[in-house]
């Protein structure tokens, strides 16, 4: 049966998360059994060998969406939206989260807080589901000065716990948290009645989500939180390499 936003409460978990980016990879973790699928923004790293998020266009997302929606996965859908697409407004962003929920999303992502509440109210209130992303915004590094760990402090374990509340009060109806100490996303796990889903943030959220290339082993440097599964990377080569050899040797075809 497909996964529908209302299946994720809080208390059901743990759920499973995992990114995807297109038809093969969408239809494989589908039938692995996570929970939910992110067609993240982290294809521009991982796909596209862009140094980070910020070059990923809406017509990048509404394409890698579509391909991944053509599996049928049963799995819940989630699209990001890129740099730009949502900070400008919240009329904007209902125009441009429409355009992945056409792609065939059935809810999108946005990164940050407090600070975008009312445009995470409008796309709810135009029955567009949204899920939160707080804590680590990759989308941000230019400003942070880089992929670095949020909610170290008391003052920003706060504002996480602040974050959080702002997103649940518009109606997000899961919260990402990324990349912050165990225990802060533990507080914010404990503050908000909507399920948390962790990357790089322990073991004291709702959920659990992973880049697909870094579980197996495509990614050439992966976060240190992230656990491979998998040496992909190794089956293509030796695939590939065995493929050369008898080629070059007259063996194939």
């Amino acid at each position: 049966m497909k996964r529908r936003v209302t299946d994720f409460k809080k208390g059901g978990g743990p759920y499973v998360w995992i990114t995807a980016y297109d038809y093969p990879t969408a239809r494989l973790v589908d039938e692995a059994g996570v929970d939910g699928i992110l067609v993240g923004d982290s294809l521009g790293m991982v796909m596209l060998g862009l140094p980070n998020t910020l070059g990923v266009t809406l017509r990048d997302m509404v394409r890698h969406t579509e391909a991944v929606a053509r599996a049928k996965p049963k799995a819940l859908v989630v699209a990001d939206m890129p740099f730009m697409t949502y900070e400008t407004s919240p009329k904007d962003a209902l125009r441009n989260a429409a355009k992945l929920i056409k792609a065939g999303a059935d809810a999108v992502k946005l990164e940050g807080g407090l600070e975008y509440a009312l445009v995470v109210e409008k796309l709810v209130k135009a029955g567009i589901p949204v899920m939160g992303h707080i804590g680590l915004n990759p989308q941000r590094v230019l400003a942070t000065g880089g992929f670095r760990m949020a909610g170290k402090t008391e003052e920003q374990k706060r504002k996480l716990i602040q974050d959080a509340k702002a997103l649940r009060d518009a109606g997000a109806f899961a919260i990402v948290v990324e990349f912050v100490p165990p225990e802060a996303a533990g507080e914010v796990t404990q503050s908000v009645d909507v399920p948390t889903i962790c990357i790089g943030a322990g073991p004291h959220c709702d959920g659990q989500i992973l880049v697909l290339h870094d579980v197996i082993g495509l990614t050439e440097r992966p976060p240190s939180f992230a656990k491979k599964y998998g040496d992909v990377a190794e089956a293509i080569r030796t695939a590939v390499s065995q493929y050369v050899r008898e080629v070059k040797a007259g063996q194939y075809p």
